[in-house]
């Protein structure tokens, strides 16, 4: 007959097997390409990606001597709950012309070529295909005219930063858009879009929505190295 503390370590040993072989069940669902709920659109405020930046980061194109505002930080895919990344290892390669046709929009090839591999490769998409999507996503979003051309350091309420964004998009709504923050600035706005480009709710990424008072806006940068 086997002892009692021999049954607890069988249980436990059975116990962790079960649980591993059932975590990777999920992980490979989860990562498979082209099975997602919804996407979001991440649009970096690059004066504070650039204030928060080390000296190395500096060194980026984004934060070089040509002026940005708003940029497309990533198109991502999501679940309801959790979301798929790097879907593809190694990840198809991303041709160098497609990289460069995004710069406009995401102004660093380490970015571009970054969020192919991490997100890109969970869309199901080819990488024409998914840039197009991205390009796409942010043309259907207006950026209130008062961040522009910030020209000085904007003191705001998170709420009200929503609020600008709803007020110059008519279909989105509250329940479609997050404000990311640091300790003190304002890092992303980010806007949740069905599979074919219409506004969504997605609870889970606004729940996660900046709950802090005030928060600033660095200013565009204006010729600064």
């Amino acid at each position: 007959m086997i002892s009692h503390s021999a049954r607890v370590a069988l249980l436990g040993s059975l116990a962790i097997f079960l649980w591993t072989g059932t975590a990777s069940a999920q992980d490979r669902r989860q990562n498979e390409p082209g099975k997602f709920d919804f996407y979001v659109l991440s649009l970096s405020w690059s004066p504070s990606f650039c204030d928060a930046a080390s000296t190395h980061a500096q060194e980026q194109p984004e934060c070089g001597p040509r002026a940005y505002s708003f940029v497309v930080h990533g198109l991502w895919p999501q679940y309801e709950r959790g979301f798929p990344k790097s879907c593809q290892v190694p990840p198809p390669r991303l041709p160098r012309e497609i990289a460069s046709s995004m710069l406009d929009l995401m102004p660093a090839p380490r970015l571009v070529y970054h969020e192919w591999d991490e997100h890109g490769t969970c869309s199901g998409l080819s990488a024409a295909a998914y840039f197009k999507t991205v390009r796409d996503a942010r043309s259907l979003v207006n950026i209130p005219p008062q961040y522009s051309d910030l020209d000085s350091a904007l003191s705001v309420n998170p709420n009200d930063v929503r609020n600008e964004f709803i007020k110059v998009n008519p279909k989105l709504a509250s329940g479609a858009i997050s404000i990311d923050c640091d300790k003190q600035r304002l890092r992303e706005v980010r806007i949740c879009f069905d599979k074919d480009l219409g506004f969504r709710d997605c609870p889970e990424v606004v729940r996660q929505t900046c709950r802090r008072d005030e928060i600033i806006m660095p200013p565009v940068r204006s010729g600064r190295p």
